[in-house]
């Protein structure tokens, strides 16, 4: 099953500077794990020590925000789009 994600500039360093991969998985956890095999390092961007995805780096689900799914258990089907965007601070 081939899932497309679209990965944000900050973390294109690990997809030898591409902006969207193709990768795979059922779950949005077991695509993270499927990129870490895929790019090493780039899980550790994604999730904590416990392997929890970080609170400021948000899924979109074909433009849907998983934490209004089931969050790292949201389901993925063939040809989603999974976009990653790191939360953006200011003041």
């Amino acid at each position: 099953m081939a899932v497309k994600v679209l990965v944000p500039t900050a973390l294109q360093q690990f997809t030898n500077n591409q902006a969207s991969v193709e990768s795979s998985g059922s779950t949005i956890a077991e695509l993270v794990d499927s990129l870490e095999q895929s790019f090493p390092g780039f899980k550790s961007r994604l999730c904590d020590e416990e392997g929890k995805l970080r609170r400021f780096v948000n899924f979109y689900l074909n433009d849907e925000d998983i934490r209004f799914l089931k969050g790292a258990d949201t389901r993925l089907t063939d040809g989603d789009e999974v976009s990653i965007v790191p939360a953006v601070a200011g003041g």
